[in-house]
């Protein structure tokens, strides 16, 4: 049975690789249309909470993966020698930065070297992962064909980038629409065809460059909005005018203007790392970003700038920074999740620390740092009660979790640092609050 009918009938099976923010709620959705799923991840113990139904992405729901589980649908391996198994591989692996800010592609050579291994007829491959263009093509595909088969006639191959937003309520993998991208033009419609099962909306454009590139200007645009309105913040605050009654203001019009909001810098695993890969591969043909890469010189500045505010806050009570107890509240990059990967939380801390401050951090959602490529605090999350709060010199706002009593953290802390506009609407005229 060809590929376009085991799709068409339902009985196709799905492998998903990469089993984290983007691969498993993928998983979830592919299970909800009736298809047999196959997970494929490097962490034991991923494989194994996945066994006994536990979710480890806490933000996705404590019934996600049970619900897949009981119903049969889904299994997960770290077999990569299985890969032969499913009838279209999409792959979820991470694209991280190099410590020079170059792309680290190494979990996509490795994957496709994987699956060019068991490669066999009849076979989709997608790449999930944000890179730069003509990833697919010149990394993926040399690599796929190299035992022989040839794309668009013995296996197809395409690229269709994540969209995931943890933590939103309004919309999930099933509803964001998607575009994909083919090698060629039966590898870009067997790919919508698959996908169109899944996701309620599926965009096919003409090539897996086109989508490659479109989830770049997805990112970047945000990156530069928010780094135009980190910059405005730093002019404001010198001005003393409160930006965030200046966005208040420009959001009246109805047309021409999309609020943006400042912040301690930017976390995430898309909008902190994927301009560079633009970057890096305008660099490769010999054009500048300047644009690009100014937006991020302001945004990776931001943790740098609230300990600045914070220094200063502290030294016009009479307090070095040294020796001052600061309690960071929040570790996850944006609220009521438990995600951390490049948080401004963890080098706004480690700037603290170098300083000679004490500090410690709560976060609700995440109860230990862990190791990670560029972090290792080695903290653990320290209640943030109205009876401990006093205890400290300062606190900083690294995050607004809605489950924090911002009244009562302005009541009772001796100093906070707010990096997130979180303690806008609490009333009086609080003196203890600095806005960063």
């Amino acid at each position: 049975m060809t590929l376009e009918k085991k799709i068409a009938d339902g009985s196709a099976v799905v492998g998903i690789v990469g089993l984290g923010y983007v691969g498993l709620p993928l998983a979830r959705a592919f299970c909800d249309a009736g298809y047999a799923v196959l997970g494929f991840d490097v962490d034991p113990k991923k494989i194994e909470d996945l066994a006994a139904g536990r979710n480890y992405l806490k933000h996705l729901g404590v019934d996600l993966v049970s619900g897949m589980v009981d119903a049969g649908k889904f299994a997960a391996t770290d077999d990569f020698d299985r890969m032969g198994e499913p009838d279209a591989l999409l792959i979820c692996v991470p694209t991280p930065l190099g410590k020079h800010l170059e792309p680290d592609l190494s979990y996509v050579e490795q994957t496709t070297e994987a699956v060019a291994r068991t490669l066999r007829p009849g076979q989709l491959v997608t790449l999930e992962s944000t890179t730069y263009p003509r990833t697919t093509r010149e990394v993926m595909l040399p690599r796929l064909e190299a035992g022989g088969l040839k794309c668009g006639v013995d296996f197809y191959l395409g690229y269709s980038p994540e969209r995931e937003d943890p933590g939103r309520k309004d919309h999930s993998t099933s509803t964001i629409p998607k575009l994909v991208g083919g090698i060629d033009e039966v590898s870009g419609r067997l790919a919508h065809e698959l996908y169109a099962k899944a996701i309620e909306e599926v965009v096919l454009v003409k090539s897996a460059e086109i989508a490659e590139s479109a989830k770049l200007l997805e990112n970047i645009y945000r990156a530069v909005n928010i780094a135009m309105i980190n910059e405005m913040k730093v002019l404001l605050q010198a001005m003393d005018i409160d930006i965030w009654e200046v966005i208040d203001a420009a959001a009246t019009k109805p047309f021409g203007f999309q609020a943006f909001y400042p912040g301690p810098g930017l976390g995430g695993h898309c909008i902190p790392i994927d301009p560079f890969y633009l970057t890096w591969k305008a660099r490769e043909i010999g054009l500048p970003t300047r644009f690009i890469e100014l937006a991020g010189e302001i945004n990776h500045a931001m943790p740098r700038y609230v300990v600045d505010r914070t220094v200063r806050a502290l030294n016009e009570r009479g307090k070095a920074v040294k020796g001052s107890k600061i309690l960071v509240l929040g570790l996850a990059y944006k609220p009521d999740v438990d995600d951390v990967r490049e948080s401004p939380a963890f080098p706004l801390i480690t700037l603290l620390r170098e300083l000679g401050a004490d500090v410690a951090y709560n976060d609700p959602h995440v109860p230990a740092t862990h190791e990670m490529r560029h972090w290792d605090l080695d903290l653990e999350s320290v209640p943030a009660t109205a009876e401990t709060i006093p205890g400290y010199d300062c606190v900083v706002v690294a995050t607004h979790h809605a489950a924090y009593d911002w009244g009562m953290i302005a009541e009772r802390a001796q100093l906070v640092v707010d990096a997130r506009g979180a303690l806008r609407g609490v009333g009086g005229d609080r003196g203890n609050v600095v806005s960063a």
